[in-house]
């Protein structure tokens, strides 16, 4: 019988335990319940906020995301025009709109078929127009300034062009002591030996 009744009170602690847990859980939850409900109000305003500038972003995003498509699908035909036309104005018009490095690029392709400066702000292309207007012009000057400059990407043809002008010009030891700047590791060497073996 004392092993019945220890059973029993064993019984009725783990059971007395167990509901003190099960209140405990459920006192937690109401009173975690209550804090939320708390916040909630308190900060139901920013929580609106918060969700409606969220939606509005995603919106906003997908949005640009379409325009961003159209317009280079819009440039990509209008660059396409002024290839084939490049006095085509209307489709130089809607490259300026949709895509200005494009357009910069057009107007470059443009200045080189007429041998004409072209004002840009893609550095390489505006070294490039002044190269080429320097060569059409025979202006010596500006293809010294070109092969001056250290991350002009033709600096050595700029040399080698001075030269060749140079030479044209009567100027044949100017034009050797040119050519003496050219790099062995040049791709315009080549060029500059020829051009010496002819002085």
């Amino acid at each position: 019988q004392l092993l019945f009744e220890k059973v029993i009170k064993m019984s009725i602690k783990e059971n007395v335990d167990y509901i003190k847990e099960e209140l405990s859980s459920q006192e937690k939850f109401l009173e975690n319940f209550v804090k939320g409900e708390r916040f909630y109000k308190k900060y139901k305003t920013l929580i609106f906020a918060f969700i409606a500038i969220a939606i509005l972003g995603g919106i906003g995003l997908v949005i640009k995301n379409n325009i961003d498509e159209s317009n280079k699908l819009k440039a990509n035909i209008a660059f396409n025009k002024v290839l084939q036309n490049s006095t085509d104005t209307q489709a130089l018009e809607e490259l300026k709109n949709t895509n200005e490095k494009l357009y910069e690029v057009a107007l470059f392709l443009q200045a080189k078929k007429e041998n004409k400066a072209v004002d840009i702000n893609i550095p390489l292309l505006k070294e490039l127009s002044k190269y080429q207007v320097a060569l059409a012009n025979k202006n010596v000057d500006e293809l010294t300034n070109l092969s001056m400059q250290n991350d002009f990407l033709l600096k050595e043809f700029a040399i080698f062009n001075k030269a060749l002008l140079l030479s044209n010009e009567g100027k044949y030891d100017d034009a050797k002591a040119t050519l003496k700047l050219i790099p062995q590791t040049s791709k315009a060497f080549e060029l500059a030996n020829l051009l010496n073996h002819y002085l």
